[in-house]
């Protein structure tokens, strides 16, 4: 008997990254981040990094009488990505959060159309 693939499933228990970066990238441009430009994104952190995970993700966030929704991207970077010494991993983090929030202005200043004025 085959059995078939499963379509979710719980995982276990794993390492968080070390460093995370995150971008509320929804809140400013009213939209999800494109396939392009987290391509951009990707490589512009690739000049910093040797590898790095982008994740792109909408999140949900429900309770009684309450509901939002969230378009963020996520960087994360594993342990051994990340200075051990506490200065050069603030270091490292600076400059990924600029380079995330310079890459996310972008992004919204390129989609600005002028449609919306006079």
């Amino acid at each position: 008997m085959i059995e078939e693939p499963r379509i979710a499933f719980a995982v276990a228990p794993h390492e968080q990254p070390a460093l995370e970066i995150r971008v509320n990238f929804g809140v400013f441009a009213g939209r999800h981040a494109t396939p392009a430009e987290l391509e951009r994104l990707s490589a512009r952190l690739l000049a910093e990094l040797d590898s790095v995970t982008v994740i792109a993700e909408e999140r949900h966030e429900v309770g009684a009488g309450v509901e939002a929704a969230v378009h963020q991207v996520r960087i994360e970077l594993p342990a051994e990505r990340v200075p051990d010494d506490p200065l050069e991993r603030l270091e490292l983090e600076t400059r990924l959060v600029e380079h995330a929030d310079a890459w996310a202005r972008d992004c919204i200043a390129d989609r600005v159309t002028g449609l919306d004025e006079p």
